[in-house]
């Protein structure tokens, strides 16, 4: 654009050009993305596979004339629906929310005069104003700067503000940091490049995550199994001589008690209950189910910037030719010292005060939580080394040159002469030959510092630095890594998950920290966006590997990146805090935002938020997702165990022809499924982390298999079967019953009574054996469970309610046991117990 043309445009649009443009391409908004209707969604949740089972058992306990269990049921579809619905709107807000990015006003010249305005009037051709602290509000052409620095981290990724050129493009959304600048719109609206990422982010589609599709593969076999083992009954029952409509109801009975009213409840409380504990670790769950997910995981690709380091740029070393100096402070902190020879301390001391004049806006402010940069991170801590090294204020700047990408480096003309400070490779040309500044150099890259040089010319005729320059020496800056993070990383090999480093960052920087912190892997391999391939599979193989390092990546590598890795069959933590990563953690299985200094947009789209940034707070939340998966395990042993022990009474009275009357009866089933036994599965849902966890990759697989089966339906279910069977047996047998013979109601109900304190006992012993799969309750103890504790004292008062408490006895069939009876019924707990030890012990010796 030549200097008229910029004249020209520079002196801003009419207010009738405004309008006309205006009326032609509509307001500059975010195009509001297609949202569902909220009641169809609702109800959705009410319908899905194990909802409408679950109805269908509320109206079949209704047609079985039992009432309030079917309203019971009703209520706990409705609650569950209403929360997974809550869940998934909030989830599905991610896109909505980049329309916030956009200002509400915004500065610019019309009539040849500047002037505020909503952003949403903002129109192609309008010149707008920016200064330090705004955020941009369209993108445009930049005409003119005046040491202006916009962060784009936002869109790119990049955590090092750019300085674009006169000619450059800005962003809408972006943030104006430093300096001013005058730009003219080029696109308004859906037509901005923020509008581009919201179409992505609004059409990626969230996986399923495991744990929904192991669920509903559950119910669909439970399901199944309770219908197959109705049918079989009324089929028994017509058999023995009695009524179709006795028949079926017997059936409906039969098939209401196997269904299992309380899976769902104790999954969520369980999911809530782990996501309340992560909370306290500062790892904010928004979807319940990403609990399990989070365990399940394989793959984390993990930034740099503030996950991995602290985002704390900070000089820890200079170099002159009078020697090294060691500085020590902390973070942004102007208090430290310099410890070397008192010559390579003034050389330091003369450096850092050119260093900070190169760029004279940048300052550090103390806030209420500590020191905080303004402008430039690493030229912040310029200034910090500065006020560290004792420098005065220094002059203001007479001419002034930022640093740019192109030249990689910044001047400043003052009082005292030029200030340059850059690149090495870019300042030590114009310098004379310094002894050791290459062996410097090296040095320093080594430890993975960045290093800058900083030179002088004492009686310069132009910042346009021509050579002449005196050496200073050179500055060695680092981003601490957390202290926490070496260890999280091993803790991640130890469990079998890969990592990557997926970073908006320059390649030399991001290897350096990923070989400081451990990430790097043995084949140092470090790519960049630009030159990923554009085959998939390709792309796959060189990813699927520990320890890349992946740099300059643009918003739809990094959502390709995830799609890749799925893919290859892994489940994928992704994390982000920028805009640009929306697409990307709404696509991966896990997406992982920053809370504390990241994007509402990330935090929306993710399912995992870090209150304090911590890369190892994504590993504590993997080891309580896994902890959660063994969980759900646990309790559905004891779910399917005591399944086993309501049904062996119904089978033995088939299989006896009626001769042996039913031990239990179906309201008993239900006040054993809903009464005694959901909090002792709540409890064991909350069973917390041991130190075997993290070992080894997760175990994911099915929530039910064949070892699980084994252990519910071969041996702790048949266990506490028999023992209450024979409880009953040998109640009616004392009270003077024979087989074939119909029992008195009072002997029945005391036997019942009896069979029914029975099944609780062994599900009290059951909960214990349920704590692992491997050890015996000796070794487990009675104490790091305390929810279980208070669950089996519980369980115990809800069995003195059900057999003391008027009218539940009659109601449900079943009276206190005689001595005897109570004697036979506690029985139970060391016959359960002693067939978990010897399966358990036979299991260690195979």
């Amino acid at each position: 654009m030549t200097g008229s043309a910029v004249a020209r445009e520079t002196a801003g649009l009419t207010a009738a050009e405004a309008a006309i443009a205006l009326h032609r391409d509509g307001p500059n908004t975010l195009p509001a993305a297609k949202q569902r209707n909220p009641l169809l969604t609702l109800a959705g949740q009410m319908v899905h596979f194990f909802a409408l089972m679950l109805w269908a058992a509320a109206g079949l306990a209704l047609l079985a004339g039992m009432p309030a269990l079917s309203i019971a049921i009703a209520v706990v579809v409705v609650l569950n629906g209403a929360f997974s619905f809550a869940q998934e709107y909030r989830a599905d807000r991610a896109a909505e929310r980049l329309r916030d990015l956009l200002p509400v006003r915004a500065t610019v010249r019309r009539d040849g005069r500047a002037v505020i305005v909503d952003a949403a009037d903002l129109v192609v051709g309008d010149v707008v104003l920016l200064e330090a602290g705004d955020r941009v509000c369209a993108d445009g052409e930049l005409v003119e700067r005046g040491s202006l620095s916009v962060d784009e981290s936002m869109l790119t990724g990049e955590s090092r503000p750019v300085r674009p050129e006169v000619g450059g493009s800005v962003f809408a959304g972006t943030y104006v940091t430093e300096g001013h600048g005058v730009a003219i719109v080029t696109a308004t609206g859906a037509r901005s490049r923020l509008a581009g990422i919201s179409a992505v982010t609004a059409n990626a589609v969230r996986p399923r995550s495991p744990l929904a599709a192991q669920l509903h593969r559950v119910v669909r076999i439970v399901a199944l199994i309770a219908v197959a083992v109705g049918c079989v009954f009324f089929a028994a029952a017509l058999g023995l001589g009695r009524a179709g409509t006795e028949s079926f109801l017997f059936a409906i009975g039969v098939t209401v008690a196997l269904v299992p009213e309380g899976l769902l409840p104790t999954v969520t409380l369980s999911l809530a209950r782990a996501a309340q504990k992560m909370a306290g670790r500062k790892a904010l769950v928004r979807r319940l189910e990403s609990v399990e997910t989070l365990g399940a995981t394989t793959f984390i690709c993990t930034d740099k910037t503030g996950t991995l380091t602290r985002n704390e740029m900070s000089v820890v070393r200079v170099w002159t030719p009078s020697g090294t100096v060691e500085v020590d402070g902390a973070g942004y902190r102007p208090v430290g010292e310099l410890t070397g020879s008192p010559a390579a301390v003034r050389a330091a001391a003369a450096l850092a005060d050119s260093a900070a004049r190169c760029s004279p806006d940048a300052h550090a402010v103390e806030e209420a939580n500590g020191w905080r940069p303004v402008g430039d991170p690493m030229e912040v801590a310029l200034h910090v080394l500065a006020a560290r090294a004792g420098a005065a204020a220094a002059p203001p700047p007479r001419e002034r040159r930022p640093f740019d990408p192109h030249r990689r480096r910044s001047s400043v003309a003052d009082v005292d002469g030029l200030h340059v400070s850059g690149a090495p490779d870019t300042v030590l040309p114009l310098c004379g030959e310094v002894s050791g500044a290459d062996e410097a150099i090296a040095t320093f890259s080594r430890a993975g510092l960045r290093v800058l040089a900083v030179a002088h010319h004492a009686k310069p005729s132009t910042t346009e630095e021509q050579g002449g320059l005196t050496l200073l020496g050179l500055v060695g800056l680092e981003d601490p890594p957390r202290p926490d993070v070496g260890a999280a990383i091993a803790s991640c090999r130890r469990a079998g998950i890969r990592l990557a480093m997926v970073t908006g960052d320059h390649p030399g920087t991001a290897a350096a920290i990923a070989a400081e912190v451990g990430l790097l892997g043995p084949d140092r391999l470090v790519l960049e966006g630009k030159d990923l391939p554009a085959d998939d599979d390709e792309l796959g193989g060189l990813l699927d590997v520990d320890g890349v390092v992946v740099a300059r990546v643009a918003p739809e590598e990094k959502l390709r990146i995830a799609k890749v890795l799925q893919s290859r069959g892994h489940v994928v933590a992704m994390t982000g805090d920028g805009v640009n990563d929306g697409p990307a953690l709404r696509t991966a299985d896990i997406g992982v935002a920053m809370g504390a200094s990241g994007s509402d947009v990330a935090r929306e789209a993710a399912d995992l938020v870090l209150l304090d940034d911590h890369f190892g707070t994504i590993v504590a939340a993997v080891e309580f997702g896994r902890a959660t998966f063994v969980n759900i395990r646990r309790f559905l042993t004891y779910h399917l165990t005591d399944n086993v022990a309501e049904l062996t009474p119904f089978v033995v009275w088939a299989l006896a022809g009626g001769q042996i009357p039913l031990a239990i009866s179906v309201l008993q089933v239900l006040a054993l499924d809903i009464g005694t036994d959901l909090l002792p599965a709540v409890a064991l849902g909350a069973e917390p982390p041991n130190r075997r966890t993290m070992e080894g990759p997760a175990k994911g697989g099915s929530l039910i298999d064949g070892k699980l089966v084994r252990r519910a339906f071969g041996v702790l279910g048949p266990a506490e079967a028999l023992a209450s069977m024979a409880a009953f047996l040998v109640v009616l047998l004392g009270g003077g019953w024979w087989f074939g013979e119909v029992p008195g109601t009072a002997l029945l109900a005391t036997a019942s009574g009896t069979a029914f304190a029975a099944i609780v006992f062994g599900q009290l012993a059951n909960a214990f054996a349920c704590r692992s799969e491997s050890r015996w309750i000796g070794r487990i103890g009675l104490r790091g469970n305390p929810l279980l504790l208070f669950a089996i004292v519980f369980e115990l008062a809800m069995l003195a309610v059900f057999l003391l408490m008027p009218p539940l006895p009659g109601l449900l069939g079943g009276t206190v046991p005689s001595p005897l009876g109570w004697v036979l019924a506690f029985a139970t707990v060391p016959v359960v117990l002693l067939a978990d030890t010897v399966h358990k012990a036979v299991r260690a010796r195979s």
